[in-house]
């Protein structure tokens, strides 16, 4: 029977129920994206267990003197997280200062930057994005595709453009850091001190002054989108004015500063807090202990690179760089840097390796925490994601 031979009274049940199971279905639709999305979310969240203890480095470098104020562990390998997007930026103000490339100037995205995990920008192929954007993406969200992007800018390649990024740092005296990506995404052979961390923040401020205002970026609005930098000493304690956090499975809750207060000028590195709460904490700590203590007075030279030797390879490991094993208890302020661990949001592509040990290596070999990842519901989709902060 059509419904146009029906009376108006089985009509009007008939649109009822009709309208009765649209609305079921969009309800049931609606709570099923919502449970997915609420599933999502919790898929990207990790609770460190009581066992999550990081390997630990820190050090405290008066800027004006370059004397050490304060160090634990500074020359111990660590995982650098997305401390590695302060080289990526040391690389691209090098190529704006050279004039090659300007705060306008459009940078090609591609599939592989495109198809970077988060944190992210959330760039689509072929797109186009500003250096302006760019550096704001990195100094902000800790962006993985606009590092990418601005990678295969200048580089060709991700690999070409690590190789430079490692080159770049043997020349400034970073000679225990080797560089494989240009986002921090975690890697076995990606390696670093907090000594050398320490050199690059100061570097990057004497090379590069008015550029460096950049870490100080609070906010930047996006495609209809407030940013926030992912910084929170930034505006909280006094006279921070950056530099970059970073955070993996692998290398703990990382963290360097710049602080200048009345002529002083200290650079500091935590590298390995057990959560975004106490690696911010143990930096304030560090801060308002050593910067009474800084000069006022410049006397250290002017930040130098040292001539790359031609013919000379630039070294890029080839095997994963064995990592210390911290003790229950770590050395000095580690006790303050190891608090109770919180929830955090974390970003990158592929679950962690475990690190093996060198061969005939002095250092102690450390296994890396994938399999605490997995266990703890780190693991998302096959990617291992790091801290948005």
């Amino acid at each position: 029977m059509s419904f146009g031979l029906l009376s108006p009274s089985p009509r009007a049940l008939v649109g009822a129920l009709l309208a009765s199971f649209i609305a079921a279905t969009l309800c049931c639709d609606h709570a099923q994206a919502r449970a997915r999305h609420h599933k999502k979310q919790a898929s990207h969240r990790v609770v460190h267990g009581p066992d999550y203890r990081p390997p630990y480095a820190a050090i405290v470098v008066d800027a004006n003197s370059g004397e050490v104020l304060h160090e634990a562990s500074p020359d111990e390998p660590r995982h650098p997280a997305s401390l590695t997007k302060i080289m990526t930026l040391y690389m691209l103000f090098e190529q704006i200062d050279a004039g090659k490339l300007k705060l306008d100037t459009p940078l090609h995205v591609s599939a592989e930057a495109a198809m970077q995990p988060p944190t992210k920008l959330g760039l689509k192929i072929n797109q186009m994005l500003t250096v302006d954007e760019a550096i704001k993406g990195m100094v902000t969200r800790s962006a993985n595709d606009a590092a990418r992007v601005v990678g295969e800018a200048i580089g060709g390649t991700e690999q070409e453009f690590a190789a430079l990024m490692t080159e770049k740092a043997k020349a400034l005296g970073m000679t225990n850091t080797i560089y494989v990506n240009s986002s921090g995404l975690p890697a076995d052979e990606q390696v670093t001190t907090a000594r050398d961390q320490a050199t690059l923040g100061r570097a990057i401020q004497d090379r590069f002054p008015e550029l460096y205002r950049y870490f100080a970026t609070l906010n930047f609005r996006y495609h209809g989108v407030d940013i926030h930098n992912h910084n929170s000493l930034l505006g909280n304690v006094r006279r921070v004015d950056g530099i970059k956090t970073g955070y993996t499975e692998a290398s703990g809750y990382n963290l360097a500063t710049s602080t200048r207060r009345e002529g002083r000028h200290i650079v500091a590195v935590v590298l390995g807090g057990r959560s975004n709460t106490a690696r911010d904490t143990r930096m304030r700590e560090l801060i308002e202990e050593h910067i009474a203590r800084a000069s006022t007075g410049r006397t250290a030279p002017p930040s130098t690179e040292s001539p790359h030797e031609e013919g000379v390879p630039v070294p890029v490991a080839l095997v994963p760089v064995p990592l210390p094993r911290p003790q229950a208890s770590p050395d000095e302020g580690a006790v303050h840097a190891l608090a109770s661990a919180k929830t955090e949001l974390i970003e990158d592509p592929k679950p962690v390796a475990k690190a093996r040990a060198r061969s005939g290596g002095s250092r102690h070999a450390a296994k890396q925490s994938s399999e605490a990842a997995r266990r703890a519901g780190a693991i998302y989709n096959g990617f291992n994601f790091f801290s948005l902060r």
